[in-house]
């Protein structure tokens, strides 16, 4: 190659870079643990510039110095407030894009001069001119700018020879686009689009925040619209909710000393069902199956000349998206790229071909199979005791944990059966069953008492199950090893070296622009989120006077990372760590 041209996939949430090197796609990590640069751009209490995940940090007790979801302004002549001054969007977008080109220099150990930007395909003229001078002021030389329909079709079929119709389904943080993609000899060509750009999780989360506002109405007699803070506070809690209910039937909502009344604290404590959240956005999930139908309908095709649906964007992982894509064409959408970093990784082949040098893609490790279990429904016309309820779908990226909720039966039952099956078939009797356990001593209650079943599969093959009684904690579980024994052993070698070739070597320094030295650096960053994450977890079963303490000490973390104080971050981490080694002895 005469030089390297990065791959950039500008988001509205998250952001992510990505290179080719030595044929690989690489989608570099902004710091240890995550390949995903929030979208946010801030000021610290010195004024100093704060990018991603420091500025989001803040963004809940600081957001009027605080910006999210620039891209949804791109190519508007509005400006920004920031601190004292006015920004356009094209100069906040460059503040993104630049801590991205420090990122792949770092990396790559070289100045970096050229990109290709990746921009919805429902994206017009202006915007995209908006995201080539973004580019250029961040002191990138725009190379190309491509649809990102165009980049995932290039990420799922680089390589691929025979001739394919595909249907790209792109829901980001906020916006949404619905692709007819033809691939054949080499060239991918976007046959027809359709979509909307102030459509995404953005509005998700604004429909999960209505709810927490209706909530604290109803039962603290609070408007806390007036609070910027509070709204906030709530916009994280909302969007932190969405991304859980992904992967699990509920989610739990806590947010203690929310604000003020007459004084006194008003905490908000609430549970979400996946279903209800499911009913809030129902009406944007119609709207853009009625946009993917009016792409199919102007590129003159339909559902049956379809070959393969791809799922782009984080909004994606909700599982109705999957479910009702399934039902309208008939097709099982595919998920063996992660969805947020596809564009990226199509963005950086695109860039190497510019460059003169071929790419090929890299998939992660994915499951085979999928694996659930057993339940009484409805299976051709009849009820069966046996119908098939996948948990983990095949070709789901591995590791994975994914959650469902079941019901008991009948009233005062007691025990519940738990068997495991691996298959495809509707009819679990014809699927491999590769456990079974049983779950006693269930509370007396009536019928519909909920049971959670929890599938966890990791890198080497492992499947955990566990059965939980929603109401008292009351659990079972069982390891069921080598659960993917269909891969022969010397594939299942060939994928952990892909991904361990994938991860090595891609330390970024730490720190954001502008960052002063005495900041949390981002080892001590992802040791919070890790800590953070297992202490929500154990909340759920813990008594009021642990749940309290374990609320005390995430409050101290998050207070010290928007601080900026690393000297107050450490000894938080390990007051937490403490106090999590010793609920879990």
């Amino acid at each position: 190659m005469s030089d390297t041209i990065i791959g950039i996939d500008l988001g509205t949430t998250n952001s992510e870079v990505a290179v080719v090197h030595e044929g690989r796609v690489e989608v570099l990590e902004i710091e240890t643990g995550t390949r995903l640069l929030p979208s946010v751009v801030g000021l610290d209490d010195a004024g100093m510039l704060l990018v991603g995940q420091p500025a989001k940090n803040q963004a809940a007790l600081y957001p009027e110095r605080t910006v999210r979801s620039v891209k949804r302004r791109m190519g508007s002549d509005e400006t920004i407030a920031l601190g004292d001054q006015h920004y356009s969007p094209q100069e906040i977008s460059a503040l993104i894009l630049r801590r991205l080109k420090t990122v792949a220099e770092a990396w790559l150990g070289k100045t970096v001069m050229r990109a290709v930007i990746t921009v919805p395909a429902y994206f017009s003229d202006a915007q995209r001119q908006a995201t080539r001078e973004a580019g250029e002021i961040a002191g990138l030389d725009v190379a190309r700018i491509i649809n990102e329909p165009t980049a995932a079709a290039l990420a799922y079929e680089a390589g691929a020879e025979q001739s394919r119709q595909l249907l790209v389904y792109d829901l980001g943080g906020g916006t949404f686009d619905v692709s007819v993609v033809a691939m054949e000899a080499g060239v991918v060509e976007v046959r027809a689009s359709h979509g909307n750009n102030h459509l995404g999780g953005d509005d998700f989360d604004t429909l999960i925040i209505e709810h927490l506002l209706a909530h604290l109405q109803q039962e603290h007699g609070v408007d806390a619209r007036q609070s910027t803070a509070a709204i906030a506070r709530l916009q994280r809690a909302a969007e932190n909710a969405k991304i859980a209910l992904s992967d699990r039937p509920y989610a739990n909502i806590e947010e203690e000393y929310l604000l003020e009344k007459d004084g006194r604290p008003v905490n908000l404590s609430l549970e979400l069902a996946r279903s209800d959240y499911e009913a809030m956005i129902e009406s944007y999930v119609e709207e853009t199956l009625e946009a993917m139908h009016t792409a199919l309908s102007d590129a003159g095709l339909t559902s049956s000349d379809l070959d393969e649906v791809l799922l782009v964007g984080g909004a994606t992982r909700t599982p109705i998206i999957a479910q009702r894509l399934e039902a309208e064409l008939g097709l099982a959408p595919r998920g063996d790229i992660d969805p947020d970093l596809c564009v990226a990784a199509g963005a950086a082949s695109q860039a190497a071909v510019i460059a003169g040098a071929p790419a090929r893609t890299v998939l992660v490790d994915i499951t085979p199979y999928t694996f659930g279990t057993s339940a009484i429904a409805e299976l051709n016309g009849q009820f069966h005791s046996y119908c098939f309820v996948p948990i983990i779908r095949k070709n789901t990226p591995i590791p994975v944990t994914k959650s469902e909720v079941f019901y008991t039966a009948y009233d005062g039952q007691e025990t519940v059966d738990v068997e495991v099956y691996q298959g495809e078939d509707p009819d679990a009797l014809n699927n491999t069953q590769i456990g079974k356990f049983r779950i006693e001593g269930l509370r007396d209650a009536p019928a519909g008492n909920p049971v959670i079943m929890t599938c966890a599969l990791d890198l080497d093959g492992i499947l955990s199950v566990t059965a939980r009684e929603k109401d008292t904690g009351l659990e079972k579980s069982i390891r069921i090893d080598r659960a993917v024994a269909g891969i022969e052993p010397q594939g299942i070698d060939d994928a952990r070296q892909r991904i361990g070739r994938l991860l090595e070597g891609e330390t970024i320094p730490d720190g954001d622009i502008g960052a002063s030295a005495d900041q949390p650096t981002g080892k001590q960053a992802a040791d919070a989120r890790a800590l953070i994450d297992k202490a929500e977890r154990l909340m759920e079963n813990a008594n009021a006077e642990d749940r309290e303490d374990l609320v005390d000490g995430v409050e101290q973390i998050n207070e010290a990372l928007t601080a900026g104080d690393a000297a107050a971050v450490q000894p938080a981490l390990e007051q937490l760590s403490d106090l999590i080694y010793f609920l879990e002895a």
